[in-house]
């Protein structure tokens, strides 16, 4: 049965303004399993993950001591391996990381701290809301 035509290009926007290194790890399994399914059935996606507030601990190594957002011995435990998938995520599958500016600049964050191919939106916020508008569908890991 299919749910797509193959005709369609299916957006999808993850929602990532969490802290839980778990949590996160179970939204890495949910695109990876989604854009596998999309690619053995030939459909077009543009997925994106947009970083709001929390989300920022995930494009980054900085430990951000001394922010809202600093690192717990649950995020050092689980940083690597978190930031090995979604490094693949972007690079292999072409999921899309956007990061919310306002965010990083309120903890004065340098952008050369950011992983490869983040890229920076003006408000998370408000690029979710601009894309919800677009057509894409908005998921967000519970």
């Amino acid at each position: 049965p299919r749910t797509v035509l193959a005709s369609d290009e299916v957006k999808v926007v993850y929602h990532a303004d969490f802290a839980d290194p778990r949590r996160f790890s179970a939204m890495l399994t949910s695109i990876n399993n989604m854009v596998t399914y999309y690619q053995n059935e030939l459909i077009e996606y543009d997925v994106r993950i947009v970083f709001v507030a929390h989300g920022i601990r995930f494009v980054t190594n900085d430990r951000l001591e001394g922010t809202p957002f600093a690192e717990d011995a649950a995020m050092a435990e689980r940083r690597d391996n978190n930031a090995g998938r979604l490094d693949a995520l972007r690079s292999v599958q072409g999921v899309k990381l956007e990061l919310c500016d306002i965010t990083r600049s309120q903890i004065s964050l340098g952008e050369d701290k950011l992983y490869d191919g983040v890229e920076l939106v003006p408000s998370g916020v408000v690029q979710i809301a601009a894309l919800q508008a677009e057509g894409f569908s908005y998921i967000k890991i519970e």
